[in-house]
């Protein structure tokens, strides 16, 4: 079982006499930041000069300045800027302001695990991820409430990095409900993992096929959009609550059935060995290496695929539909 820290564990006051650079004000970033700011931290935004980050990081009351100019101000350096420019926005502006018994932290280990950031052997080197997006750490943070967090060690130079990461979930309000301790490598894997075979890719070619099978079938695209695509928000918002079992005590008789004799000749032994190789690839670099490569070379196949899925019958039936549901705007 997972060791779990909560508010006990963790001494705010280590963040007392340290300058915090928030590097990137977009969803996470904003949210670290002012959590930190509200908990009496020291907290500095790293941002492109007039930019509308920049500028909304000022509105929201924080000091801004480059990533460079944060990097030499700071002691703590938080990398939130996208994955995908960690590295250039750490060889051209952090990597010079380090100095030793720094800490250089993430909320994703991805670029520290691949190899793409190897910071100097005299710096921490942690991770605070919470599980939950931005504007929902937030949102709970002002609410007296709290998102569970990872924390993970790759590089404990001072001796007290796990301390002081601790300090930092506190201050951004993660030990309410608990910090979960993980590696690096178990923490980039496992999300990964989860993102390609479940929550993004395994559900979207999940809902597509079903989708294409009824319309293929001859039935009405507009049934077929809410029978695998619109109602899947009232199967997980019950898995979300309580679980598989509470899913199946919510649902009729009739779908319970069907899950325990149907589901798994869907996700039959075929699947499961392709979610094997999918993982193998994740932890042998291939998706990393090849991830990498394809931002390199300017996003071809990526900006390719991401406008056949756009055109894809399922999202131009979907905005119709939509269209008779204002409550779906918020």
């Amino acid at each position: 079982m997972a060791k779990i820290y909560y508010d006990k564990d963790a001494n705010l006051d280590l963040l007392k006499d340290r300058k915090i650079g928030v590097i990137g004000f977009g969803s996470q970033g904003h949210a670290h930041a002012l959590n930190l700011k509200q908990s009496g931290c020291d907290v500095m935004v790293g941002e492109l000069r007039d930019s509308e980050p920049w500028r909304n990081a000022q509105e929201a009351g924080l000091k801004v300045a480059t990533a460079e100019e944060v990097a030499k101000a700071s002691d703590i350096m938080v990398m939130l800027v996208p994955d995908q420019l960690h590295r250039q926005v750490y060889h051209a502006s952090i990597e010079k302001g380090l100095d030793g018994g720094n800490m250089l932290m993430f909320a994703h280990g991805f670029n520290i695990h691949y190899g793409q950031i190897i910071p100097p052997p005299d710096v921490d080197v942690t991770m605070i991820a919470p599980k939950c997006p931005g504007h929902m750490l937030r949102r709970l943070y002002e609410e007296g409430s709290s998102a569970p967090a990872l924390v993970a060690i790759h590089q404990d130079a001072t001796g007290k990095a796990k301390e002081i990461a601790l300090a930092y979930a506190k201050g951004i309000g993660c030990t309410k409900a608990g910090v979960l301790e993980t590696t690096f490598a178990e923490e980039t894997e496992t999300d990964l993992f989860g993102e390609q075979v479940v929550l993004c890719g395994g559900i979207s070619a999940l809902v597509k096929a079903a989708f294409e099978t009824l319309v293929d079938a001859g039935y009405q695209p507009e049934i077929a959009y809410f029978e695998c695509l619109h109602e899947l928000k009232l199967i997980i918002d019950l898995i979300y609550q309580g679980g598989l079992s509470y899913m199946r005590y919510s649902v009729s008789d009739t779908a319970e059935y069907g899950d325990y004799t149907r589901g798994p000749r869907v996700i039959d032994d075929l699947v499961r060995e392709e979610m094997w190789q999918i993982l193998s690839e994740i932890q042998d670099g291939t998706f990393a290496r090849e991830w990498i490569l394809e931002n390199q070379a300017g996003r071809p196949s990526f900006n390719l695929m991401r406008r056949m899925e756009a055109e894809h019958e399922i999202e131009e039936v979907g905005k119709k539909l939509r269209e008779m549901m204002p409550w779906l705007r918020g």
